[in-house]
């Protein structure tokens, strides 16, 4: 089949915009619905994709009516009775997951995937990054706005794919990589697996799929069965001595961070990050061992000097340790964390890049079903920071469960902690006696920020 439409339902989601982009990109009509208008969907429009947000079979562009040359592609976040999906399927459109189309457009490429239940977005980014930069080559598909490139997609030259490889849905089990790293292989996504068992099995499969000769990167203390004797394991760490780590750790202003990358093939010493925090020097070992891999593969020798300033140039994630505000009176940041380990991580580094200053955390929960399922977690993460205000819970795709709010994490957090309603938080904020002000959540909690920002702002105004 000659594919020259193709119709995106879920087109809104952040992997999905990112396969829009690529299929404009290559001349095909692109048209889509999501359940709500974003910023992701705003640009696309404004780039020409028609994008409708009521589940109307009347409001698909009549050229997407040609069954023969029209390809869909859908989120499993949409629920199966969808009207639009139920219609392209009863007439016998080609209809297919975004994990299938990726797995599609990988093949004949050198994939770079990066998966785990935290992290993966930022490594991933960094290693299109180090690609770009040190390389000189490469394509991606990423799961957050890379504010080097201005986009979730990254078109470049040669064979190198980075992609974020997602386990929601088992969507990653579509890809082969020929690199991959794994962050983490935590209880999440526990409404679709059942058990952490299931979700580290899942990873174990993920991994059998890296091809034969290629290289598994992953996390020091993460296990996951490993049995693919075809490839080569590393194992790194933030700063635990192993494959690849990071040692002479010196803080210095604003939250970041100088220190040396140890290797198998000897220390990259002088790196420095372009953004702060310490999870990111992590983040950024596996995405420099990803880089080394590749090069090792196609016979390159890594050019030290441009791999540190390519670090250093890194300016990161759109909602991953992103600052609004960052004075010496206040401070302001968002982020994307809603997995208990990633709020942890997080609030540890912010404490470590701020010592002695107050922390007051903002959280929107994801989901019901993962408030249910973790939210002692959530609770005991919550409690690193010295003051928690809470969010109601952001449900995305799911109904409400009775019993199950954001009251039932404030229960049990350990340090003061009130909950109010999104369109108060500013205002709350406010009138707080705020210090260091950190926002966490994957649902619309973004949307706050920039009212969050002026508020803290004013307040940095006013101590000079």
């Amino acid at each position: 089949m000659k594919v020259e439409n193709v119709y995106f339902i879920g087109i809104g989601g952040i992997g999905m915009s990112a396969l829009a982009r690529y299929f404009m990109h290559e001349g095909k009509r692109v048209a889509g619905y999501d359940r709500t208008p974003s910023h992701l969907t705003a640009e696309l429009e404004a780039e020409g994709t028609p994008v409708h947000y009521t589940d109307d079979t009347a409001l698909i562009p009549e050229a997407f009516a040609d069954r023969e040359h029209t390809v869909v592609v859908y989120t499993p976040a949409v629920p199966a009775d969808h009207s639009e999906l139920c219609m392209f399927r009863d007439k016998g459109y080609e209809v297919v997951k975004r994990s299938q189309m990726l797995g599609y457009l990988a093949q004949g490429k050198y994939v770079m995937a990066v998966a785990g239940t935290h992290g993966k977005t930022t490594t991933s980014t960094l290693a299109a990054w180090l690609n770009h930069e040190v390389a000189g080559e490469g394509s991606a598909f990423l799961g957050g706005i890379s504010k080097n490139f201005g986009s979730n997609l990254v078109l470049g030259g040669g064979s190198r794919l980075a992609v974020e490889a997602d386990e929601f849905d088992r969507s990653f089990l579509r890809l082969y990589p020929d690199v991959a790293v794994v962050t983490a292989a935590d209880a999440d996504h526990l409404d679709i697996y059942g058990t952490h068992e299931a979700v580290k099995e899942a990873f174990s499969q993920f991994v059998g799929q890296i091809r034969e000769g290629g290289c598994l990167i992953i996390k020091e203390g993460v296990d996951i069965r490993i049995d693919n004797p075809g490839i080569t394991v590393y194992r790194y760490s933030y700063d635990r001595p192993c494959d690849f780590y990071a040692r002479n750790i010196q803080l210095m202003g604003g939250g970041h961070y100088s220190y040396d990358i140890v290797t198998p093939w000897g220390v990259i010493e002088g790196c420095s990050l372009g953004v702060p925090g310490w999870v990111n020097i992590e983040n950024s070992v596996a995405a420099v061992a990803m880089l080394l891999c590749a090069d090792r593969h196609d016979g390159k020798q890594t050019d030290h000097g441009r791999l540190r300033r390519a670090l250093e140039s890194f300016t990161g994630v759109k909602r991953r340790f992103e600052f609004y505000v960052n004075t010496p009176e206040a401070v302001y940041m968002d982020d994307y964390a809603h997995h208990p380990r990633e709020l942890s991580a997080t609030l540890t580094s912010v404490k470590k890049m701020f010592p002695g200053r107050r922390v007051t955390a903002i959280f929107q929960p994801h989901l019901y079903t993962r408030t249910r399922d973790l939210y002692p977690e959530f609770a005991e993460a919550l409690s690193h920071a010295d003051e928690v205000v809470l969010l109601p819970i952001y449900p995305a795709r799911e109904e409400p469960i009775e019993g199950i709010t954001s009251q039932i994490i404030a229960d049990r957090i350990t340090v003061p902690c009130r909950t109010v309603d999104r369109d108060k938080l500013a205002s709350t904020i406010a009138d707080m006696d705020t210090d260091v002000v950190i926002s966490f959540g994957a649902g619309n909690i973004d949307a706050c920020c920039e009212a969050l920002a002026e508020v803290i702002g004013k307040k940095a105004t006013a101590r000079k």
